[in-house]
Formats: structure tokens, C-alpha cells, sequence
């Protein structure tokens, strides 16, 4: 029997809201995907149909981003976390340094777990500013020898974003894009490695989807189990071990998702629009909200806003999810409130989201 489902506006950091067709579509084939009489989490990953729609996933992605064959694209476990260490221990060899830019709590993260393997050269840091915006570009400093640069260009926490590709030279880019993947065209050919975790713009949680150039595969890296070395993952078309077939497969059906609302131009247009909203409600409040980040290293996708009061905090977290609009609190390390818009969060939920807050400053002054 089944009862009606009331949905509310996820305006959750992640794992996130998927777009309702991908959640209508998997409900529907869950009993009985692709006519094989069992759902895709009870298929052989080697199956022909598994095999299949893998490669339609895969096929997909690059048509999505453009990626070209100079790259290879993995669907790998472990969550974005796991690989600040892989990356440093497939591409850099023993003694070699990397550069790190640090603009928020992920980025720090990253050059912690990096640290075992590589040494790090802490190239720029917006800590001294408290992440409240980027470090600007002149203050970098790259070492030209290092093995690659490593940035984030999307903070969840803090809620900055860089707008553009920062260029490197000849070293390789690497991008944790776990937050703003596919939220707007991406010249690939601009990085070494971007890779991301699926719980914010691709699917459920426990994927990560790499896309790595392959000379950088042939880098020796240094000692470890195979089922780290991403040569070895490629070779076996992510499949070394059983991979996330669920995951695999809700990864799917978002890029067909994508697709069909029209391609990255489209979901660009969508994602500035519910941005340019929600600041301007923000800022146009008289004091009442505000956001501390500077204009020009604002996130589209992670808005941090405080109230005038810190003490109407609980009730406006309270409030707002009896009113439909969930996960709006906060990260405990920064309090305040904060609301994701990633590609499934449509335009409706944020101007639901503006409405209830023009009412909550009427009605508690």
C-alpha cells in the first residue's frame, strides 16, 4: 500500500537532494530494473546489463563535461576524504613536494592527510582572513618542480567558490570538485585530476567520480596495494573490487538528468539565478541577515548567512523546518544558518526559502 509522500525543500550541505525524477525513476525500477526481474543492487557488476549501463554512465559524463580521451574516468569508493591520500601517494614519488592552496576546512583537510605522503607546500592560505575570502592570486607561491597543485575550488563550509581556473603552468591541477561539479560548463583540459564526491551534485553517498589525464597514470607513485593505484583501477574499468552498483547507477540517471534539462549551460544559468536570489535577500534585508564573505569569492552553491541575533538562531532553524525547508542550520564550527543549492534544489525552494525569511524578520522584529 502506498501512502502519500509529502516532500520538503532539502537545503542540505550532503549528502544532498536528488532531482525528484531520478528519485521517481529509481523507485519505479527498484523491483525490476532493465527487465531482468531484480533491482540493479542485486545484479552482477561483471553482468551484461550492469556492464552496459556503465558504460552508457561513463559515455554520459564526458558528453556532459567534454572529456576528451586523453582522460580516463573512474567510479570509485572510499568518499572524496579517502582519495586527499591516493592522490598524493599515486602522484607524487617518495620525497617530492606538492602545493596546496588552502581556502577553507576541506582544503585544510586535505593537506592533513596529504602530509603522510608528500611534502606540502602550504602555497597560499586565506586562513589569516578567517576563509572569509580567497587568497588572492598574487600571493601565491608555486614551486615550478612540484609534483602537482591541489585546490578546492568550493568550500562547503566556509561558502567560497573561485570563479575561474587559476593557472599553474605546466604543473598538474588537481580540483576536489566534490561541491560544484556540473553546476556549469568545466574545461577539463585545464586539470590533471578533478575528482568528486557524488553527495552533493551527482548521487547518493559512498561514490566518488575521478577524471584523471593518463600520462599521470604512468607516474609510479609510491608503495601501496593495488587497489589504491588508480592505473590499476582503470585497467579494470573501476571494477577491481565490487564497486558502489547503486551508487553507479543513481550517478547515471542525474547525467541523464542533466541532459535532459538541457545540458551544464542550462544548470549554469539555473544555479546564478537561485544564488543571485538568495544574496539579494540577504543583503537587501537592512542588516537583518547578512553574509560575511567577500562579494567576489562568494559561493554559488554554499550561502552562509547569520541573523542580527544570534539568539533567534534555534527558532529560525525550528521554524523554518515546520515550514518545509530542511537542514538550513549551520556548521557547528561556524553557526549561523546555511543553505546548499546544488543542481537538484530548483528555483521554488529558494524563493520558498526568501518568503519565509522576509516573514520570520516581520513577525520576530
Amino acid at each position: 500500500m502506498h501512502e502519500h509522500v509529502s516532500r520538503v525543500w532539502n537545503f542540505s550541505a550532503g549528502p544532498a537532494a536528488l532531482p525528484q525524477a531520478v528519485l521517481e525513476r529509481a523507485q519505479y525500477e527498484m523491483l525490476d530494473w532493465n527487465g531482468s526481474g531484480a533491482s540493479v543492487m542485486e545484479q552482477s557488476h561483471r553482468g551484461r546489463r550492469f556492464i552496459e549501463m556503465a558504460a552508457r554512465t561513463e559515455a554520459d559524463l564526458r558528453s556532459l563535461l567534454a572529456i576528451s580521451a586523453d582522460y580516463a574516468v573512474l567510479f570509485l569508493q572510499g568518499g572524496a576524504t579517502q582519495q586527499f591520500a591516493q592522490i598524493p601517494m599515486n602522484l607524487a614519488g617518495s620525497g617530492d613536494s606538492a602545493d596546496y592552496i588552502v581556502s577553507g576546512h576541506w582544503s585544510a583537510k586535505a593537506v592533513a592527510e596529504a602530509a603522510t605522503y608528500v611534502h606540502v607546500n602550504t602555497a597560499a592560505s586565506g586562513q589569516k582572513d578567517d576563509f572569509l575570502r580567497l587568497p588572492s592570486r598574487d600571493s601565491w607561491q608555486l614551486d615550478p618542480h612540484a609534483a602537482y597543485v591541489h585546490y578546492t575550488p568550493n568550500e562547503t563550509i566556509h561558502g567560497v567558490e573561485f570563479h575561474d581556473i587559476p593557472d599553474v603552468g605546466p604543473v598538474p591541477l588537481v580540483a576536489d570538485m566534490s561541491s560544484n561539479i556540473l553546476s556549469e560548463p568545466l574545461d577539463v583540459s585545464r586539470f590533471g585530476l578533478i575528482y568528486a564526491g557524488a553527495q552533493k551534485n551527482i548521487g547518493p553517498s559512498g561514490l566518488v567520480v575521478m577524471i584523471i589525464r593518463r600520462d599521470l597514470l604512468q607516474r609510479a607513485g609510491q608503495p601501496m596495494a593495488k587497489i589504491f593505484r588508480y592505473a590499476e583501477q582503470v585497467a579494470n574499468d573501476s571494477m577491481l573490487n565490487t564497486p558502489n552498483t547503486w551508487g553507479w547507477y543513481v550517478a547515471g540517471l542525474t547525467f541523464q538528468w542533466l541532459h535532459e534539462q538541457g545540458g551544464l549551460t542550462v544548470m549554469a544559468e539555473r544555479n546564478r539565478a537561485k544564488a543571485a536570489l538568495l544574496y539579494q535577500a540577504i543583503d537587501g534585508s537592512g542588516g537583518y541577515y547578512s553574509n560575511p564573505i567577500e562579494l567576489s569569492s562568494r559561493s554559488r552553491m554554499n550561502v552562509r548567512f547569520t541573523l542580527h541575533d544570534s539568539a533567534l538562531d534555534t527558532a529560525f532553524a525550528e521554524e523554518s523546518e515546520a515550514a518545509g525547508l530542511i537542514a538550513l542550520k549551520g556548521h557547528k564550527a561556524l553557526g549561523g544558518m546555511r543553505a546548499s543549492l546544488y543542481n537538484a534544489v530548483p528555483l521554488e525552494a529558494v524563493q520558498a526559502l526568501t518568503a519565509f525569511m522576509q516573514d520570520f524578520a516581520q513577525r520576530h522584529g
